[in-house]
């Protein structure tokens, strides 16, 4: 990617996966569906079911060869989020609540300015946390070693 591109590039994604977008423009104008993908690195999204086009797939070692029909990847200029309360599709804003909790909120003409709820999908973790230590993880009789006395002084280094 040139550096062109690379400036082109959304900083702050206000769309996530799980989200339910209605497409504005392209072969699928009109229709809505739920976000499978988001692929950051090119400001595409896959859209579940649409935007779909046949794909000729060569023969190889374990698998068929045939034409097979993929969800291609939308622009995410492409895509507005629907209202939860209008279900229309609108813009989404930044706000913080009174306990300072960071919010997606609907915005623009038509739009009821309700929160937008989190996808339920993003609170399911793909790949669990390690609950064990592992080799490259610091052991915690070196965490709390105390190696600097602030009275004394000991533990600084000779300068």
């Amino acid at each position: 990617m040139g550096w062109k591109a690379a400036e082109k590039l959304i900083r702050h994604w206000k769309i996530v996966r799980g989200d339910h977008v209605m497409i504005i423009r392209g072969k699928d104008k009109g229709e809505s569906g739920v976000i499978k993908r988001v692929i950051r690195s090119q400001n595409r999204i896959i859209v579940e079911g649409k935007n779909l086009v046949k794909k000729h797939i060569k023969a190889g070692p374990g698998h068929e060869g045939g034409i097979f029909t993929v969800e291609a990847p939308l622009h995410a200029s492409n895509v507005q989020i629907l209202d939860p309360v209008t279900g229309k599709p609108c813009k989404v804003g930044i706000k913080y609540l009174e306990d300072g909790t960071k919010v997606r909120v609907s915005r623009g003409i038509g739009a009821s300015g309700s929160i937008i709820p989190r996808p339920e999908i993003l609170k399911i973790r793909t790949t669990p946390r390690p609950t064990q230590p592992g080799p490259k993880d610091t052991p915690m009789e070196h965490v709390l070693e105390k190696t600097y006395d602030a009275k004394t002084g000991m533990g600084m280094p000779d300068l």
